[in-house]
């Protein structure tokens, strides 16, 4: 029993495969998944997805790169789309200082306005942050995000920064940068982060584990995460799976 936090099944390279792709998953254990739109399109399509799959959830936000395209209209929407009973989360939102299309001021207001909003309907978010630790930390905790929680998504911070997210009630999730031969810092946060605190995802198509990696990557390949995680942590492969998919339902509320 997996649960894969984080698909990107919405995007353009499942085109051509989305049923094999969805098979396979299946195939290798994968009960859950939650798809995430982060813009008009991907939304829309993420929507259509989990209406048409049973077991495909949705959560819908911004993301910061686009934050300078987002307006008080889509934050109307997304209040809207935050009553489906199938979404299940506000995200991704958060800060990426990697890339300069929106600048940092207006990520930064766009992504209080969408923890705000999580507050008003009562759901968890789900970050995304690259090349922006502190600023992440110093605004969910001048919000109070601890409120709802959430999800820090595919995070690649120290432990330092992991165990502050646990202190305001998020979860850390990890994808297939934990199975890369030289990436420590993930490994160290899967060594030192309770298991009941941890989830798995893909975030694919990005990411792929290893030996994958460069690939394109897809929902089957999250039972290497959870490998991978359960040899770091000295644990069985079924305890992990068990509880990072327990974590998760109780997390985004499913029964």
């Amino acid at each position: 029993m997996l649960f894969d936090t984080h698909v990107h099944l919405n995007a353009d390279q499942f085109d051509e495969d989305l049923e094999e792709t969805i098979s396979r998953a299946k195939e290798a254990g994968v009960q859950y998944m939650v798809v995430v739109g982060f813009d008009e399109k991907t939304i829309n399509r993420a929507l259509a997805l989990v209406e048409e799959y049973e077991f495909l959830y949705a959560a819908v936000g911004w993301h910061p790169v686009d934050a300078i395209d987002f307006t008080d209209a889509h934050l109307r929407w997304l209040e809207e789309l935050s009553a489906h009973p199938k979404v299940v989360a506000l995200g991704e939102m958060g800060l990426d200082y990697h890339w300069d299309k929106s600048p940092k001021e207006v990520q930064k207001e766009v992504f209080r306005k969408q923890i705000q909003l999580a507050k008003k309907v009562k759901l968890p978010i789900v970050i995304h942050n690259r090349d922006a630790d502190q600023d992440i930390v110093d605004i969910l905790r001048e919000e109070e995000a601890s409120e709802v929680g959430g999800i820090m998504h595919c995070f690649g911070g120290s432990v330092e920064i992991a165990m502050e997210c646990l202190r305001m009630n998020f979860h850390i999730s990890l994808g297939g940068p934990v199975t890369f031969k030289n990436a420590k810092r993930p490994k160290l946060v899967a060594q030192e982060i309770p298991l009941d605190r941890l989830l798995i995802e893909t975030d694919c198509p990005y990411l792929a584990p290893h030996p994958f990696r460069g690939k394109r990557n897809e929902p089957a390949l999250v039972k290497l995460v959870a490998e991978q995680i359960a040899e770091l942590k000295e644990l069985d492969y079924e305890e992990v799976a068990k509880q990072t998919t327990l974590n998760a339902k109780k997390l985004f509320g499913i029964s």
